[in-house]
């Protein structure tokens, strides 16, 4: 069994100045979930102390205030306005960023797409760790097989283009590297008839995470039921499983085989694009555990199957990215 996927090309960098309790060494932060701005205040959710932090004496560009959030990579968050479909990218949620100046890049407007599909962003993506070196490349993927790319700073337009192939629109897989890559996978687990018919009422999303520090790349699935919630009005979601299908070498090529161990990888899922940190690096996270939102909020032990669910600070989460550690 295969998947396709796009990949774009990666390089480096990050920003200064901090108000904010360190939970690492060396200066930088643990991995935060985005939960808004209120007057003056940014707010995210620290999952390893399970608490809010508050990054007080934030201004709020007035470019952003009435934008939506409509992904995040890197720790860059992107805004949209649907009124002139005006695209921003921006460095407000970095700690260590300006408090009185965060920096908004502006990028072209989404012209030649149809209005209604700037809200079925299923997904952005940044070649590098910052849209300010010269050779970023941005893209933008929307429901069904419309994907947007553009270079901060060069390009006066969207390029749009239809993918090759068709792309599951519950799927995450789109990742910063210039190049075609298939995913060969094997091995799903042992489970009796039962559990296998659970799963296959259950609805199912996909993401690929690789590692920046090593090269360990991973194919994880999502299994989630949903249901009707009186509370919400609306469908709610329980997660039921999560497969993890870790990228080895063999003679027939690298294939990704079923995994119930990552080591001392922690794997983080959202809206926005997936990573894995090592949690050696973040005192308070635990290994070969997913931290997730969206369909659910909390975190899956892989070893065990056990979830752990956080509870909303603030009632309904409408801008859950998780956002990887930032550093001095």
């Amino acid at each position: 069994m295969s998947r396709r996927i796009i990949r774009l090309s990666k390089l480096s960098s990050r920003n200064n100045n901090v108000f904010i309790q360190k939970c690492v060494r060396f200066f930088s932060t643990g991995p935060y979930l985005t939960l808004g701005c209120n007057t003056g205040d940014v707010l995210l959710f620290d999952p390893a102390k399970e608490q809010i932090v508050t990054l007080h004496g934030k201004t709020i560009p007035k470019e952003l205030k009435d934008e939506e959030m409509i992904g995040a990579s890197h720790g860059w968050v992107f805004f949209s306005d649907r009124r002139d479909r005006m695209v921003r990218v921006s460095d407000i949620y970095n700690p260590f960023a300006s408090k009185s100046n965060p920096t908004v890049i502006p990028l072209p407007c989404l012209t030649d797409l149809p209005c209604e599909q700037i809200e079925q962003v299923c997904n952005v993506a940044m070649s590098s760790s910052s849209p300010l070196e010269k050779d970023c490349l941005v893209a933008i993927k929307f429901s069904g097989d419309q994907l947007s790319l553009c270079r901060p700073g060069r390009d006066l337009e969207w390029i749009n283009i239809l993918t090759p192939f068709h792309c599951c629109e519950n799927s995450n897989l789109i990742r910063p590297r210039a190049e075609l890559h298939e995913l060969v996978y094997r091995g799903p687990p042992e489970m009796d008839q039962s559990e296998w018919e659970v799963l296959s009422s259950c609805s199912r999303r996909e993401y690929l995470v690789e590692s920046s520090s090593s090269d360990e790349r991973y194919l994880v699935k999502w299994y989630a039921h949903g249901f009707y919630s009186s509370v919400l009005k609306g469908i709610d979601y329980e997660t039921k499983r999560f497969m993890v299908f870790s990228e080895e070498e063999t003679t027939e090529g690298k294939i990704m085989c079923y995994t119930e161990d990552i080591g001392d990888m922690c794997i983080f899922i959202a809206s926005n694009e997936a990573f894995c940190i090592p949690t050696s690096s973040c005192p308070g996270l635990k290994p070969s555990t997913i931290y997730f939102m969206g369909r659910g909020f909390g975190s899956y032990d892989l070893t065990t199957g056990d979830t752990h669910h956080y509870k909303a600070p603030g009632g309904v989460i409408t801008t859950p990215y998780w956002l990887p550690p930032f550093s001095m």
